[in-house]
């Protein structure tokens, strides 16, 4: 046997913004508001493109499916931010962490690449008036779109797998949040 940490991780302590219990109290409400305003606001963007029969275009359909994008990912974030303020805990299981990650890589990524194919569509309309109806057209917009949802779940689960691997310290910063590892039980190899 080589020699190396066998750590094993069972949680995270997610460090919060501030450890004030009263500025806590403000946070949670401001960023709730703000959770509750984008929710409503992308919701209503896609009941409007859903219920106007003159907004089934593609770039209507591309803003709807940017529109849940952007449900998905402030879910994944802020949701688990409230609940670690009110409940004044930062600890997240190594699975919640994981699964955490793999959602956020799913909605960000495929966010980055809805606004590739929303600038594709633009440049058709622009450059290609009189070809923009046959190139567009909605078999290839819904193949485009569930092309790009595969990919971004593939590389998630890629990604997941990566770090699946990875050995862990006592202290680590974590580029998305910065994260204390607590350790579970100390294994050393002999």
């Amino acid at each position: 046997m080589e020699p190396g940490n066998e750590t094993q991780i069972s949680e995270f302590l997610l460090l919060g913004l501030i450890s004030d219990p009263e500025l806590q109290h403000l946070l949670f409400g401001l960023f709730l508001s703000m959770f509750l305003v984008t929710i409503f606001g992308n919701l209503l963007i896609i009941l409007a493109i859903i219920s106007d029969s003159h907004l089934h275009m593609p770039m209507y359909f591309f803003l709807s499916n940017l529109s849940f994008c952007d449900i998905g990912l402030y879910s994944t974030i802020v949701l688990k931010m409230l609940v670690n303020t009110q409940a004044q805990s930062g600890v997240i299981t190594y699975a919640g962490y994981l699964t955490q990650m793999s959602f956020f890589m799913v909605f960000a990524v495929l966010e980055v690449f809805l606004l590739v194919v929303m600038a594709y569509d633009s440049f058709v309309a622009i450059c290609h008036p009189l070809h923009y109806v046959v190139i567009m057209n909605p078999q290839f917009c819904v193949l485009l779109v569930l092309g790009f949802w595969t990919m971004t779940v593939l590389l998630s689960c890629l990604e997941g797998l990566i770090v699946l691997r990875l050995s862990f310290c006592s202290f680590v910063e974590s580029p998305i949040f910065s994260v204390n590892f607590i350790r579970w039980s100390n294994l050393p190899v002999l």
